[in-house]
């Protein structure tokens, strides 16, 4: 039995399904370490987080098996054990695990018990339930190895430090959202209270689809107080020494990372999101719609931030409604980012289309049709940019527009990938101003503004028509964006809102139109997950619904 342990924690990106390619990022974290006794892995390291229905391929499963097996092999000769979160199948049911690799072998596996089924997580349909977990046994320590979602419940720990665990290693697929490092410290710190034993979160970094990893990991001493605090965003790798004292483990202290205060966070999400959907999907760069708007231009400062400006390309596409100003605009933010504009007017088009219409449009009036067709003919030719040079097509919309159908489904909501797809459109001016005024630490982009001030001040609008402001259709963005929140975020009803101050007929038309936008919702393209209920994973509502709560 050993007084002293050093544990080396690895909070790394992952690339899904890439099993050799995670398998021997591992192996260069643990030859980094050599003075440790064991290095920690995050959830399903091996594999990737989540998986949804990829980890139901049995060929995944096995091809795991044999990584996990290669890497226990490497730990033959000496040197730092491994603890790393992979898939296995046992008795018959499909397992979340964490396997310890020890002395050329797996030395011992332990599984998940309680699976998340709420929100971006569906563990429930993939993975079968674990029984309550034993402490592993290393060099005479029992370590207790809650994973994850074991220490949101009640029991897990309590029942492991029941059954002699002397301190928590606690390995996390735990995705970003505002405020969860707060959530998550409060959480830890009430196991610690409640068994007297120190603990040790791990979390990964990186994106994957829409959801978004922060790191943040952080290790507890008994007192609650926090013995090292990782950084957020970046991949980082650290030994910490712990030591047996007359009242049991502790960790000695160690850096203290400041993490990301709002917008920032917000910024970073978005940034790292774009950066590993891009460059994991092999795409040269992308493509977008600058029009003058703060939508775009934050979009498009995003991209520069994640990519390098040479990796960027915006399109002004102008038609008769759009002013100088806009022009103008779309020119400055260009020039501030360093990024390449071109520009395509898009009256030849809607010409021909007027002209090919005109008879069967011949006894209607012109209404938002024609507009929406200026926004089809905009997708249609920034698809066709994508489809000829291989750049993604990044959308601009934010989520205040989406919510209510403020979009044209095949036009502005056309594309690859979304970083405003969570943000409502008051968030949307709270990170431009963000970004004028600082440079994020992981940004690729410039010093300096952005984006000309009056882009953040001007009203909106989308120019399909003319002396257009979003205000023309909509409330104004400061009394539509709470009340989407209580919509979205809380399910509240039109009574609750009406009681906070809001018109029951602006109530009544703002769900109705939450409602009949899901059609076009289901079609747009993934974009990353700030808040707590973003549309996709988190909030999956019939298309077809008559219910209201009116």
């Amino acid at each position: 039995m050993t007084d002293r342990l050093a544990i080396a924690f690895a909070q790394l990106n992952q690339v899904m399904g890439d099993l050799a390619g995670n398998a021997d990022a591992m192996l260069r974290a643990r030859a980094d370490c050599p003075d440790a006794d064991l290095i920690v892995f995050p959830e399903l390291q091996l594999i990737g987080y989540p998986p949804e229905d990829l980890v139901l391929k049995p060929a995944l499963i096995a091809r795991a098996r044999a990584e996990l097996e290669r890497m226990a092999r490497m730990t033959a000769g000496g040197g730092p054990a491994m603890l790393v979160g992979t898939a296995i199948t046992e008795e018959g049911g499909l397992y979340n695990a964490m396997a310890l690799l020890d002395g050329g072998e797996i030395a011992a596996i332990t599984r998940k018990h309680r699976l998340p089924n709420y929100g971006t997580f569906d563990e429930l349909r993939l993975f079968t339930p674990a029984p309550l977990p034993e402490p592993i046994e290393f060099r005479g320590v029992r370590l207790g190895v809650p994973i994850c979602e074991d220490i949101w419940v009640d029991g897990v720990c309590a029942h492991l430090a029941g059954l002699g665990a002397e301190l928590f290693i606690v390995p996390n697929g735990s995705p970003y959202e505002v405020e969860k490092d707060d959530i998550r410290l409060a959480l830890a710190r009430g196991r610690v209270a409640d068994t007297g034993l120190p603990l040790a979160y791990l979390n990964r970094v990186g994106g994957q689809d829409e959801i978004v990893f922060d790191g943040s990991s952080f290790v507890l001493n008994t007192d609650g107080e926090i013995a090292w605090q990782f950084a957020d965003w970046e991949e980082e790798i650290a030994t910490t020494v712990w030591e047996k004292q007359p009242d049991g483990w502790a960790c000695t202290d160690g850096p203290q990372h400041a993490l990301d205060a709002h917008p920032a966070d917000i910024y970073h999400a978005m940034l790292v999101g774009l950066r590993d959907y891009v460059n994991r999907n092999r795409f040269p760069g992308v493509v977008l719609g600058l029009s003058g708007g703060i939508d775009s231009a934050l979009s498009a400062a995003v991209a520069v931030d994640a990519l390098g400006a040479d990796r960027v390309w915006c399109v002004m596409m102008p038609s008769r409604f759009t002013s100088q100003e806009s022009l103008d605009d779309a020119a400055e933010c260009a020039r501030l980012l360093g990024c390449k504009l071109d520009t395509i007017p898009i009256m030849p088009a809607v010409e021909g289309f007027d002209a090919m219409l005109a008879g069967s449009f011949a006894d209607a009036e012109v209404d938002i049709t024609e507009e929406n067709i200026q926004s089809r003919i905009r997708g249609v030719t920034l698809m066709a940019l994508s489809n000829k040079f291989g750049h993604m097509l990044l959308t601009t919309g934010n989520k205040s527009e989406m919510a209510v159908g403020y979009a044209t489904i095949y036009g502005d909501m056309a594309g690859g990938y979304s970083v405003l797809k969570d943000a409502y459109k008051t968030t949307v001016f709270d990170l431009s101003r963000f970004r004028n005024e600082t440079r994020p630490s992981l940004a690729m982009g410039p010093d300096g503004p952005v984006m000309p001030d009056i882009v953040i001040s001007k009203p909106p609008s989308a120019e399909l028509r003319p002396d257009q402001k979003d205000s023309d259709s909509l409330p104004p963005y400061d009394v539509l964006d709470p009340l989407l929140k209580g919509l979205i975020e809380e399910e509240a009803d039109i009574d609750t809102l009406v009681e906070r101050g809001f018109e029951r007929e602006t109530v009544a038309r703002i769900e109705r139109l939450l409602y009949i936008a899901e059609y076009k919702r289901r079609q747009s393209p993934p974009g990353v997950k700030i808040g707590v209920r973003n549309f996709g994973r988190d909030r999956r509502y019939p298309i077809t619904n008559a219910f209201r709560t009116v």
